[in-house]
């Protein structure tokens, strides 16, 4: 049985992700379905750097701004979103194209990953919370090296979300989430699938892009949109692109220290993501300082299909 075809564009922020998509979708009659964690939330446009709406009149956009900035929502959640998408769009004659930069997602759809109901324990993960919290992320980190040292690989020290979650994982049912991830690829690969990265062959370039971006984003209203959002108490901001304007709004910065460290952070954000992508030798990379990415990615598609 052919398994159908599907695009991904994956790569750091700032790369070009978004326009690389349209490009793609016009040519190849395709539809896009976002795979950002941060997309996915009503009223934070700007942090997200959610497609606008005229990117959206060249295109059609799936499973972007369509939740309401208090719910939870795990990667499990969108894998049975993003499934549901994808067979729609195949179902009209169209191609889909994943795109974004969240490495869970993405991994979790070309894998074919299923994902069981997981046993969970408020007591275990406010105990793990508060260890995180008395110890620090670089040696929770350590620790969960000695007991999952490919998970431990992927994730940074700030990532306490994630962290917690892999030992709760851990301590509730006794097997790591690589393993658990190992025995959910019960179907294998559900797609043929296409992977195109897009950065910038010179690192610096791509942080120059973030710069710029960041000082786009503050002519845009980030600050008054992450002042918004913080009043109404919703955890998605907590994302980068919010967080860093907190102490600018209580008076212990000033905005230019703000801006800064925003810069800093997404520039540390953006080589995680890379770090992530780099591991998975399918990928065809373009680079859009060095060449015409669009192009290239359009030739690639052509000589494959």
């Amino acid at each position: 049985m052919n398994k159908p075809k599907v695009i991904f564009v994956v790569g750091p922020t700032a790369s070009g992700k978004t326009g690389l998509a349209i490009t793609l979708a016009r040519r190849f009659n395709g539809e896009i379905v976002s795979a950002d964690s941060m997309q996915i939330y009503k009223g934070i446009s700007i942090a997200s750097a959610a497609p606008t709406e005229e990117e959206k009149q060249l295109a059609v956009h799936h499973l972007v701004e369509f939740l309401e900035p208090e719910i939870k929502f795990s990667v499990a959640d969108y894998v049975v979103l993003a499934r549901k998408v994808i067979e729609d769009i195949i179902s009209r004659g169209k191609l889909p194209i994943i795109v974004g930069g969240t490495g869970l997602y993405i991994d979790a759809l070309i894998e074919g990953i299923e994902f069981t109901d997981e046993k969970t324990s408020s007591e275990v993960r406010e105990n793990i919370e508060k260890e995180y919290d008395d110890i620090g992320g670089v040696e929770m980190l350590r620790k969960l090296s000695e007991i999952d040292a490919l998970t431990a690989e992927k994730l940074s020290p700030n990532d306490k979300k994630r962290i917690v979650r892999a030992f709760e994982v851990y301590y509730t049912s006794g097997i790591t989430i690589t393993e658990q991830n190992e025995r959910s690829k019960i179907n294998g690969k559900p797609y043929d699938e296409t992977v195109i990265g897009i950065s910038c062959y010179d690192r610096e370039k791509l942080y120059e892009r973030i710069n710029k971006r960041v000082d786009l984003m503050v002519q845009s209203g980030i600050v008054e949109e992450a002042k918004s959002m913080r009043d109404k108490g919703y955890t998605s901001a907590q994302a980068i692109g919010h967080k860093e304007f907190y102490d600018y709004l209580d008076g212990k910065v000033s905005l230019e220290e703000a801006i800064e460290k925003l810069k800093r952070e997404t520039r540390r954000y953006a080589k995680r993501q890379l770090t992530w992508f780099r591991r998975n030798e399918n990928i065809n990379w373009v680079y859009s300082d060095i060449q015409n990415a669009e192009v290239a990615a359009t030739e690639l598609l052509e000589r494959m299909n």
